[in-house]
């Protein structure tokens, strides 16, 4: 039998829980906090599945990266495991009946433990970037400290229907993380890379570029309205975050453009060269001697390793 001291313990702690989050104007987060805490301990959990999986599916590979060679590389399977996780995820959110109601502050239990998921893995992102910011720079503890901070607003909630838009540009965070893991595979310059690369800045176009400015001028339509409910502050971080955002978006998209094509173009002057000087190796040479120190992060930005 249940103790009545037990008891009133379980009923107060979710009371000091909301008070707390209530405070602090997040009053939502009382009903997901544990679900964004788990999937931070849940990015852990993948880091150690990736070192047995990719040890054993890619032994030659794998086990020849050291230090953070190797803690990149499973930083990247975290990333493909979690992209994949909330765009499937996020996709019901947009039928959602209660947020498409009140697009600026519904509020859905649903939406609440994706953006947990979310948040939970821009947590994690920005601690391990922080714990080794003289190898990865302050610019990646920003991104992640950014990214979690604005998808926390959404429990005060605000913008929980747009929260999924935001989530679709990690559509084309798969195709950026299969380009690098074929870089390490040593299947840089192949057939199989091309046509990734195509799907890359295909998908980075359509999510990214145009359904991304679409629904940043969709999302301005609904805010102007009652944007005297909304506190100044607010506004201007998320309204500054998406410019920078979108010019971001073109910058990077613009940037693959020429990567890629400076990448098969390389192949090509090299074919040329050794097509005129008589070497028998001409194709093996084309694909194995194209190399570059630079690789997209699954967010898109330049890192070397």
């Amino acid at each position: 039998m249940e103790s009545p001291i037990s008891s009133a313990m379980e009923e107060n702690q979710p009371l000091l829980f909301e008070s707390f989050f209530n405070s602090i104007s997040l009053p939502k987060l009382t009903y997901h906090w544990h679900v964004l805490l788990l999937s931070t301990l849940a990015c852990n959990l993948t880091i150690v599945i990736s070192r047995i999986l990719s040890s054993t599916l890619f032994p030659r590979t794998y086990n020849n990266l050291q230090g953070l060679k190797r803690l990149n590389w499973d930083i990247h399977f975290v990333s493909m495991v979690h992209c994949l996780v909330v765009v499937l995820f996020s996709i019901p959110i947009f039928w959602d009946e209660e947020l498409i109601r009140d697009k600026v502050f519904g509020y859905d239990n649903y939406a609440g433990n994706v953006y947990s998921i979310a948040c939970g893995y821009f947590l994690w992102d920005a601690l391990i970037s922080l714990y080794h910011v003289r190898e990865f720079g302050f610019g990646f503890v920003l991104h992640g400290a950014c990214c979690f901070g604005v998808f926390l607003f959404a429990y005060r909630p605000f913008l929980n229907y747009y929260g999924a838009v935001f989530l679709m540009f990690e559509i084309s965070t798969p195709f950026l993380n299969i380009h690098w893991f074929m870089d390490k595979l040593g299947l840089t310059g192949t057939l199989a890379q091309l046509i990734n690369g195509v799907c890359l800045l295909t998908s980075f176009f359509g999510a990214r570029i145009i359904f991304g400015f679409y629904m940043s001028y969709h999302t301005l339509q609904s805010v102007l309205p009652v944007i005297d409910q909304i506190p100044v502050f607010l506004w201007v971080i998320y309204g500054t975050a998406n410019i920078i955002l979108n010019i971001l978006n073109l910058f990077w998209f613009v940037k693959m453009i020429e990567a890629l094509l400076k990448r098969f173009n390389v192949g090509d002057k090299k074919h040329h060269k050794h097509h005129h000087s008589g070497s028998k190796s001409t194709a093996i040479t084309t694909t194995t001697t194209i190399s570059t120190t630079t690789t997209i992060k699954s967010d898109g930005k330049a890192k070397k390793l």
